[in-house]
């Protein structure tokens, strides 16, 4: 996923129309059972890492409502599997492939973000 909306998203979804890889729903479309705000879909994030910043965040009018999450690569499946089993994520299933994860589907992301920074949750700064 590498990008993460937290608790404090007004629900505004400023960010849905500006996502190119349209990982981005709203609340009302959130996969989670309690999905209470705009939800990434990890599997489908690619940290819009051809621009300077995610483009999430640079519409995003919530300060420090997106941070950098952990890399969608098979080095951390078992981090978004675990996230999946404790209703942080909810990764999608393709009725051929099987369940998209990072083992399965490595997504891009940003190399200059420390694994330390994404740990803390580190806002995306713009």
């Amino acid at each position: 996923m590498s990008v993460y909306i937290t608790d404090s998203c007004i629900n505004c979804d400023a960010c849905i129309d500006e996502c190119p890889a349209t990982a981005i729903v709203s609340a009302d479309e959130s996969p989670l059972a309690d999905g209470e705000f705009t939800y990434v879909k990890p599997e489908k994030c690619i940290e819009c890492v051809d621009t300077t910043v995610p483009k999430c965040a640079d519409v995003c009018p919530t300060e420090g409502c997106i941070v950098w999450d952990m890399p969608y690569t098979a080095e951390f499946n078992d981090y978004y599997l675990q996230g999946q089993e404790d209703g942080k994520y909810k990764i999608r299933e393709h009725k051929k492939k099987g369940l998209l994860s990072p083992e399965a589907q490595p997504r891009p992301f940003r190399e200059s973000i420390t694994v330390a920074d994404r740990e803390a949750l580190m806002a995306v700064q713009i």
